[in-house]
């Protein structure tokens, strides 16, 4: 893993996604209940941006079908999408937001 400083921490908005794109590596960042998660953005049933979705109660809704993903897992917690997206560790340093990617990313 690589951790890789990809904004600041004041540049996200509670419960607002962002898309910031590391390398080859689109990502979905979310504030939420006062952490910073990142998931690979893009759904796994439809392959569509989760960062021009919704966030409500822990969850991200991708806005094309309305499956939703755990912030903190990945998991999907509603049809149609049945596989999770890749969750990668945060940490917020020095007002920065780090993101742990694999070395390939």
């Amino acid at each position: 893993m690589t951790a890789v400083r990809v904004c600041r921490a004041d540049d996200l908005v509670e419960d607002q996604p962002r898309r910031v794109v590391v390398g080859a590596t689109p990502l979905c960042l979310v504030r939420s209940g006062g952490r910073v998660h990142a998931l690979l953005d893009r759904c796994s049933h439809a392959d569509v941006a989760l960062s021009e979705g919704e966030v409500a109660d822990g969850e991200v809704e991708c806005w094309l079908h309305g499956s939703t993903f755990d912030l903190e897992t990945g998991e999907p917690q509603a049809l149609p999408a049945n596989r999770p997206v890749p969750v990668y560790p945060t940490a917020v340093e020095g007002g920065d937001v780090v993101v742990d990617l694999p070395a390939d990313h």
